[in-house]
């Protein structure tokens, strides 16, 4: 009887077709592959949550593998975000400012409804992203419940608290705030907390600036920095320091920083440092637009429009340099309440400052991916990936809109998470080069 079960075990997994049967093939009608290949008539053959191999034509499509035709679209591998505040989220309740409102509604039910950022982001083709500071541990909360499957979004690395100086005078009683802290000691201990939490990344805020506030005056002493540098990296993490103007960014540089987010005018001492070490400039430069672009919802004036268009100019000023400098550069929208789904659009300002279609690309492919320590899992199509799929509309490599304005189609680790292609009208295959 064993003998006839182990027979009868062996004919089913030598049956045709059976080990294509966890199999998917998805078509294009070429892939970009985030390494500076270009496959025309491809095919991704992705087992499981990864990609298996590439290839082209009928001949690449494994018989009895579940096949998804998505020609004449292109591929491109699914987007890394390194600047975004997930759990920051507004609900539009009629009199109500997003600013105002956040935190009122308490974390669980902030986690909920943040869902809908979660599934914004996933339709920019954004399937990655880096979240740069919370409340209440909320970030750490939805990355967990994305990670075990009971929430959709995209695969989170998250910072916790961002570290901050006190920037109020102290109340009898009152706790500190959570992330606050002054002098090494505090930052040490803040810093620790945040990764006993379970951050991935320590955040720091070493500028002044925000929303409307376009001020960069550094906060936070390089000692300070150092310290908290010092937490992350010998515990094996990374950290982000915000700085929108140069000296913060002067000194989280020299202190080691892995990425500096924002920051203007930064010297070409500084610039030809950050080459050096290779630390990545996240300039954001997109997320002040969009401020003046809703500044109904937000309630900004015009004097407040005024200094955020003139702080998009001066972002942009340094990106230019930057970019003759050497500097890495990755694609962070620094999204907030309804910024999501607007994710890519900073790619459109990367490439007005001078980077080409294919570079911008790469700020949101490769350099991301290499920032979160996941260059081989994440930013390419190749085998032993994660199998992390956009399909768009148009020639990435010539129209950076095609990324921007025309996502169709995504898959997250192997699902399919947003499927727009019924309803896009045809087109014919590009024709090859």
């Amino acid at each position: 009887m064993r003998a006839l079960l182990s027979a009868v075990l062996l004919a089913a997994l030598a049956a045709p077709g059976t080990a294509a049967q966890d199999t998917t093939a998805v078509r294009f009608g070429r892939l970009i592959d985030g390494r500076g290949g270009v496959v025309q008539d491809a095919v991704v053959v992705v087992h499981g949550e990864r990609i298996d191999h590439v290839g082209s034509g009928d001949k690449a499509v494994p018989a009895g593998a579940k096949l998804i035709d998505l020609r004449p679209l292109t591929a491109i591998p699914g987007l890394v975000d390194v600047h975004t505040h997930m759990t920051f989220y507004w609900d539009r309740s009629p009199g109500t400012r997003p600013w105002a409102q956040l935190g009122t509604l308490g974390a669980a039910v902030t986690v909920f409804l943040a869902q809908e950022n979660a599934r914004k982001t996933l339709e920019a083709g954004v399937t990655t992203v880096r979240d740069l500071g919370s409340w209440e541990y909320t970030d750490i909360a939805m990355r967990d419940l994305i990670h075990r499957g009971a929430m959709i979004g995209p695969r989170m690395f998250v910072a916790g608290y961002g570290l901050h100086i006190s920037n109020a005078p102290p109340r009898a009683g009152a706790a500190p705030e959570p992330g606050q802290c002054d002098g090494v000691a505090e930052v040490q201990r803040v810093a620790r907390q945040q990764l006993g939490a379970g951050a991935d990344w320590i955040k720091m805020y070493g500028s002044t600036g925000s929303d409307q506030d376009v001020t960069g005056f550094q906060t936070f002493s390089f000692e300070e920095m150092k310290a908290a540098v010092d937490v992350a990296h010998r515990a094996g993490k990374r950290i982000s320091i915000h700085s929108y103007g140069p000296d913060g960014a002067r000194d989280a540089v020299r202190a080691g920083a892995d990425s500096v987010e924002h920051a203007t005018d930064m010297d070409d001492e500084t610039l030809a440092e950050m080459a050096r070490r290779g630390t990545v400039y996240v300039p954001t430069v997109e997320h002040n637009r969009y401020y003046i672009a809703h500044r109904e919802e937000f309630g900004y004036d015009d004097q407040v429009v005024q200094r955020l268009e003139a702080y998009v100019q001066r972002n942009l000023a340094t990106v230019r340099r930057a970019l003759r400098a050497k500097v890495k550069i990755a694609m962070g929208s620094d999204a907030v309440f309804t910024g999501f789904g607007e994710n890519a659009r900073e790619l459109e300002r990367l490439v007005e400052a001078g980077m080409t279609p294919a570079q911008a690309l790469a700020s949101a492919t490769t350099t991301g991916a290499a920032l979160l320590n996941q260059g081989d899992s994440l930013g390419a199509l190749a085998p032993g990936y994660y199998a992390d799929l956009v399909a768009v509309d148009g020639d990435p490599l010539a129209d950076v809109q095609a990324v921007t304005r025309r996502v169709v189609w995504v898959m997250k680790g192997g699902a399919v998470v947003v499927d727009h292609s019924a309803a896009r009208p045809a087109r014919p295959a590009a024709p090859s080069p």
